[in-house]
């Protein structure tokens, strides 16, 4: 009864608002760029132009080309299927691609003399990280195998004709689930070798461990890529190195060895030079992704960005093998950066924005050459679309205007960023307000404080459609960076180390209070939400303090001690706790939401994916069932066929927003509040 009465609340409150806002069908129309990829002649951009299709519930792309002045913008692909990755050849005549469009994932070739495309596999799993050898002859990419060894499995004859149950699934390996899918069968990803023409892939790695993306040397006679094969490896998750295959011979080797993750690499144009990703392990739970050099032999391995406080990460080496390109998060922004080999660094591009339209997470996408820069521009009311910058012009061009239809005449929330600080320590915070469409500071509004995941992650000035439909219901809302957030240096990110839950609490409360003192907070209509690691600090600030008039906690972790035994990445529990759970229960119950459920009087919403095996479906049970157990006003919200990514389907996106808006609209002002 509870959903059905939350359904026509939706449905209510969604069309009763002004047309000329943004509404939830919009969410299908929104459109947006990944992936460009520029030609080697420097003049033609390929990317993937996304959507939302309302028909089947799924996103879908397809492939557009532009000329780097923004002239001649045209589709390649079309119709509604998927058709993404794609990659040009060496001599810039065919675009290779990845479409689904004959039911499973195939790689296609385009020959761009003639505008024919083909599929030139038949495969059974789905390929990824695709690449041209440099002559253009080979393609190279990733595939998922199955382990062919069985062990400890017991096998009975079953008579023809029988009706049995369904075999028992033997499991013998720490991480036997996954978000979204729950069981999983052991495979692994290797690399596959294979004509450009189409023909059979060949394998040419082995072992029950998994293969990142390859990458080429210059001749074309050696890749590069990382793994993690030590004996242990379910105990050190982390732990890759870089490896070198001979081609012709496939024998490979490992060039680094130091405790810690090693990935990423890239190869100069000279062939002298591998340069990588990783930083030594100290089981803290936030480290920076430091760039490393190396001679290609690996030898007289030096890092280059010791002394700058950020995460690099999607590297490109310069033409003239004097630097590389790559990406950064900083202070809530993603943007573009050069470093140069001696560590000279300089940034080129900012306000980066990738696919992730429900919250406005970081993320995009760049390709480079002879400085041209081709990448994923993104405002919080600007979806993801293409903008160049150059060494002519170095202030950036929007090339594509994707959804100039739909939001041309659709009166947005605007954004303003906010620095405040910390009641806890002073510590300086950043965080963004959006207020509704016609907003006037002179009138009274609610307010929803809406809380990111990770914790090690960050929000920013991006588009986020979640955020806008709130606005629209004429919420002002407020997204901050607390303690614990990524993009403010290695320091800040470990301020919750051992410490999580803690005083990131404290920083959120501060950002209420900074808002409210501008004067147009209804204080009675204070409204708290988050999901993953925001849901665990809702259901944490809900015990801590009465001031919110109710909350929606998503896809939360209730109980750590729980948690570290039934979720999909087992592995995080050493850089998070200073212990295992049963070797210091009161740490873990001490960090724990339940803890504070007794002093829990805020109407409260859980909504979880039934599928979710990162922050699985139990905890969210368990907080519900306490709190109906306390009579406090709760309800629990299964999002049906979801996992962990809740707003993975346009639909569920939609659904997440109408049962928080719901909610809020049932429980409208604080009752009986207490200090």
């Amino acid at each position: 009864m509870r959903l059905l009465i939350f359904y026509f609340a939706f449905c209510f409150i969604f069309s009763s608002t002004a047309q000329d806002t943004f509404q939830p069908l919009d969410v299908y129309d929104l459109e947006f760029v990944t992936d460009p990829q520029i030609a080697p002649d420097g003049k033609t951009i390929v990317y993937a132009r996304s959507f939302n299709d309302v028909m089947t519930d799924s996103r879908l792309s397809n492939l557009w080309t532009i000329q780097a002045d923004g002239s001649a913008h045209r589709p390649l692909t079309s119709g509604n299927e998927s058709h993404h990755s794609p990659r040009w050849s060496p001599d810039g005549s065919k675009i290779l691609y990845v479409s689904d469009g004959s039911g499973k994932p195939q790689i296609h070739m385009m020959w761009l003399d003639n505008g024919k495309s083909s599929s030139i596999t038949n495969l059974t799993t789905a390929p990824s990280n695709i690449s041209w050898s440099p002559d253009g002859e080979w393609l190279l990419f990733n595939m998922r195998v199955e382990k062919q060894a069985e062990k400890g499995i017991y096998k009975a004859k079953k008579p023809e004709g029988a009706t049995w149950a369904p075999a028992p699934k033997y499991i013998d390996r720490l991480v036997y689930r996954s978000d979204g899918s729950g069981l999983q069968d052991e495979s692994y990803s290797q690399l596959f070798l294979m004509p450009a023409e189409g023909g059979t892939p060949r394998q040419i790695t082995t072992g029950d461990y998994n293969h990142s993306a390859a990458v080429w040397a210059p001749d074309g006679k050696t890749i590069y890529y990382s793994s993690n094969q030590r004996t242990d490896r379910e105990m050190n998750p982390f732990d890759t190195e870089v490896y070198v295959m001979d081609i012709a011979s496939l024998q490979a080797k490992a060039l680094t060895s130091r405790y810690g993750p090693d990935h990423a690499a890239a190869v100069s144009p000279d062939g002298r030079t591998i340069a990588y990703l990783g930083y030594d392990d100290q089981k803290l739970g936030h480290q920076e992704e430091r760039l490393y050099l190396m001679n290609v032999d690996g030898s007289d391995s030096r890092c280059v960005s010791m002394d700058i406080d950020l995460s690099f990460y999607h590297l490109t080496w310069r033409e003239d093998s004097k630097g590389l390109y790559f990406q950064y998060d900083q202070e809530g922004n993603t943007k573009i950066g050069y470093i140069s080999t001696s560590g000279e660094m300089k940034n080129l591009a900012h306000n980066l924005g990738g696919s992730s339209i429900g919250r406005p997470y970081d993320g995009g996408d760049y390709d480079v050459h002879d400085g041209l820069i081709a990448f994923t521009q993104s405002t919080p009311v600007q979806p993801a679309e293409l903008a160049v910058v150059s060494r002519s012009f170095t202030k950036p061009k929007t090339l594509t205007a994707v959804n100039k239809d739909l939001l041309a005449h659709k009166a947005l929330g605007q954004v303003e960023e906010i620095w405040y600080e910390s009641d806890y320590d002073g510590q300086r915070i950043q965080g963004w307000i959006m207020t509704p469409p016609d907003f006037d500071p002179e009138k009274k509004y609610p307010l929803m404080l809406e809380i990111h995941g990770g914790p090690f992650a960050n929000y920013g000035d991006r588009f986020s459609a979640e955020l806008q439909l709130f606005a629209s219901q004429g919420y002002v809302v407020l997204y901050t960076n607390p303690r614990g957030s990524t993009s403010y240096g290695e320091d800040f990110a470990n301020l919750i180390h051992h410490n999580y839950p803690g005083n990131d609490y404290d920083d959120l409360m501060s950002g209420v209070d900074a808002v409210i003192e501008k004067g147009y907070i209804d204080t009675d209509r204070l409204f708290i939400t988050g999901g993953s690691g925001g849901g665990v600090l809702t259901s944490w600030s809900i015990g801590k303090t009465d001031r919110f008039a109710a909350a929606v906690v998503a896809k939360p972790v209730i109980n750590w001690y729980s948690w570290a035994l039934t979720a999909d990445i087992p592995g995080v529990v050493d850089y998070w706790f200073p212990m295992k759970p049963w070797e210091d229960p009161e740490h873990y119950m001490k960090r724990s939401p339940i803890s504070l459920v007794g002093q829990v009087n805020t109407p409260t919403m859980l909504l979880t994916g039934e599928q979710d095996y990162r922050t699985p479906m139990s905890e969210s049970e368990q907080y519900y069932q306490a709190l109906k157990m306390r009579q406090i006003p709760a309800s629990l919200v299964r999002i049906q066929e979801a996992g962990h990514g809740i707003a993975a389907k346009p639909s569920n996106l939609l659904a997440k927003v109408g049962y928080i808006t719901g909610w809020f609209k049932e429980h409208g002002h604080k009752k009986d509040a207490k200090p």
